[in-house]
């Protein structure tokens, strides 16, 4: 009986031997499967953010071509209201673009761009203000929304940081202030030579500089390429607010009445509105023509398909009277600064 019984029991052992055998190897199939489907689904992943990637790079580097094709327009745009500022028949199609910050389109196969031009000439030459005039920046400031004294402090600080002397004025700041600070330093006492250098000035911050969110900074209407007198022609409406006497009903009227700088009647109106400016303030401001020679700020933004944000690019360009130009200040891309230097300063030591 006993040996009857030892093939069945050896049989059952192989049975269960050879059963285990296949559990063990079903489990490393499914593991293989299971490592095989990870990496399927890296490279896949892998695969789309690269796609991904690749396409906002490409739509970048077509946004950035785009926008500086809006620099050039705005280019040919100065040359070609320069040439025909004298015209007395403009045809449809051949208008002038204003040269006051006036936002023009220009639709591509699958994008636009924008572009504005302001001539330097309309804006604020912090270089030439004396203790008399720089109520124009005084009131600019206001009229932005900085408080009457801290407006005090950044007018008498950038006539005191740009003048030859020690002496201070009642509101401003020289080196004895500066140099107290935790990352001293001296006032440089000559002229500016960018608007970022108000960044160093008292009183003056990147919020108010540059703006913040919807709120417009002032860097846009100040210059230190133009003469001393305002060109009420390309003057933004902000800076004709600034002029004491010139109320927000007659900068309406004055920038509505502009038309091409071909438009000889046009210069008279702005003069005869700016007849309401008080004296001596009337005498810094005018209502030329384009000068033959001159700055300009051209910026210009691109956006592209579906992508979301523009690519923004600013330059600034002198021409001489032969037409021929070069840039002197060309910033791609260009942001607003405000949030960085905010959060990296955590406050302003010089206010």
């Amino acid at each position: 009986m006993m040996s009857a019984g030892k093939p069945s029991e050896t049989f059952n052992k192989s049975r269960i031997a050879s059963g285990g055998d296949e559990g063990i190897a079903l489990i490393m199939v499914l593991w293989v499967l299971t490592v095989l489907m990870v990496i399927a689904l890296s490279f896949s992943y892998m695969g789309k953010t690269e796609s991904q990637t690749s396409l906002a790079f490409k739509q970048g580097i077509e946004k950035r071509f785009l926008a500086e094709a809006g620099i050039e327009k705005g280019i040919a745009e100065i040359i070609y209201t320069k040439m025909n500022q004298n015209a007395q028949v403009v045809l449809e199609g051949g208008e002038t673009w204003k040269l006051d910050g006036t936002l023009y389109t220009v639709k591509e196969a699958d994008g636009y761009y924008t572009v504005s031009i302001i001539d330097e000439s309309g804006k604020i030459n912090i270089n030439t203000l004396t203790d008399s005039s720089a109520i124009i920046l005084k009131n600019l400031l206001t009229n932005s929304g900085v408080q009457a004294d801290e407006a005090d402090i950044i007018v008498d600080s950038i006539l005191d940081w740009k003048d030859a002397d020690d002496l201070t004025r009642l509101h401003g700041a020289e080196s004895d202030y500066y140099m107290s600070l935790s990352n001293p330093y001296k006032a440089k006492n000559i002229a500016f030579e960018s608007l970022e250098e108000l960044l160093l000035v008292r009183g003056m911050t990147p919020e108010i500089l540059y703006g913040i969110d919807k709120k417009k900074g002032i860097i846009d209407f100040l210059t230190v390429y133009s003469g001393s007198k305002i060109n009420a022609n390309s003057a933004p409406k902000e800076v004709l607010m600034a002029v004491p006497g010139i109320t927000a009903e007659i900068a309406d009227t004055i920038v509505s009445s502009r038309g091409t700088p071909a438009d000889a009647a046009t210069a008279a109106n702005i003069q005869g509105m700016l007849a309401a400016a008080q004296p001596p303030f009337n005498a810094l401001v005018t209502a030329g023509g384009m000068p033959p020679a001159g700055a300009f700020m051209i910026e210009s933004s691109a956006y592209k398909g579906d992508s979301k944000g523009a690519y923004t690019v600013k330059a600034t360009v002198i021409f001489d009277n032969d037409n021929k130009f070069r840039y002197i200040y060309y910033k791609s891309p260009a942001k607003n600064p405000v949030k960085n230097q905010a959060e990296s300063n955590g406050g302003s030591d010089n206010g």
